[in-house]
C-alpha cells in the first residue's frame, strides 16, 4: 500500500536533497576555468609589481569581458624549458584549461641546443595533455639577438612555429613584438619590459588568446 502522508524523514529528503543538488550544480557552473601562464622572468614580471606583469593585465581583460577565468602566473625568473618541465607536475595538481607556454628565452641566452629546448617544450605539452586531454595550448614565440650567430638564432626561432604546427596550437609569433630592443620600454638591463612594455606584451598575447578563451565559453 502506498502511504498517503509523508513521514518526517520523507519531508527532510524532499526538502533538502533538491536544495543540495541545486547548490552542487550551481557551484559547478560557477567554477572558473584556469589559464596557466608557464614562463620565465617575462611572465613573472621581473623588476615590477606582479599586478603590472602581463598575466595580471590579461586577467583584467578577461574580467572586462565578464568571462569566468582564473589566471595563474607561474613565471619564474631564470627558468629554462628544462626548469619548466621539472616543476610541471606540481603545477598540474590544479586543473588547467588553457596553457600559455612562454619558455625558451633563457635557453637561447645560454646557448642550449635548439633541439634540446624543443624536446623539453614538447614534453611539457604532452604531459599537460595527458593529464588534461581537453586543454588548449598557446605557444609564445621568442627571438634571439644575433650575438650567438645567425644559424643558431634561425634554429632557435624556428622551434616555436614548428611546435605550433605539430600540436595544432595557436602561436604568438613574438611575445615581445614592439617591445624587444625598444629602450624606453625596457628596464635598464635592456631585457625586461617596463610596466608600459608589459601593456604591449599583454596586447600581443590577447590577440591570440582571446579567441581561444571565447571558444571555451
Amino acid at each position: 500500500m502506498v502511504p498517503t502522508q509523508l513521514t518526517w524523514i520523507d519531508r527532510i529528503i524532499v526538502t533538502i536533497v533538491p536544495a543540495v543538488l541545486w547548490l552542487f550544480v550551481a557551484g559547478a557552473a560557477s567554477a572558473p576555468k584556469t589559464v596557466l601562464f608557464l614562463g620565465n622572468s617575462i611572465t613573472a614580471g621581473y623588476g615590477l609589481d606582479p599586478a603590472q606583469a602581463y598575466p595580471a593585465l590579461i586577467q583584467e581583460k578577461i574580467a572586462a569581458q565578464g568571462w569566468n577565468y582564473r589566471v595563474i602566473n607561474a613565471g619564474q625568473s631564470g627558468d629554462t624549458s628544462a626548469g619548466g618541465l621539472s616543476r610541471l607536475d606540481w603545477l598540474l595538481k590544479n586543473t588547467v584549461d588553457v596553457l600559455v607556454l612562454e619558455l625558451g628565452g633563457n635557453d637561447g641566452l645560454r646557448g642550449i641546443p635548439a633541439g634540446v629546448m624543443k624536446k623539453n617544450l614538447q614534453a611539457i605539452i604532452d604531459r599537460t595533455r595527458e593529464k588534461y586531454p581537453g586543454v588548449k595550448v598557446v605557444i609564445a614565440g621568442m627571438k634571439m639577438p644575433p650575438n650567438l650567430g645567425r644559424p643558431y638564432a634561425r634554429q632557435f626561432e624556428a622551434v616555436f612555429p614548428e611546435l605550433a604546427r605539430k600540436n595544432k596550437a595557436p602561436l604568438i609569433p613574438f611575445v615581445l613584438e614592439n617591445v624587444g630592443g625598444v629602450e624606453k620600454l625596457n628596464l635598464p638591463d635592456g631585457i625586461h619590459p617596463t610596466a608600459k612594455g608589459h601593456e604591449i606584451v599583454a596586447r600581443n598575447v590577447w590577440k591570440v588568446l582571446e579567441p581561444v578563451l571565447k571558444s571555451l565559453k
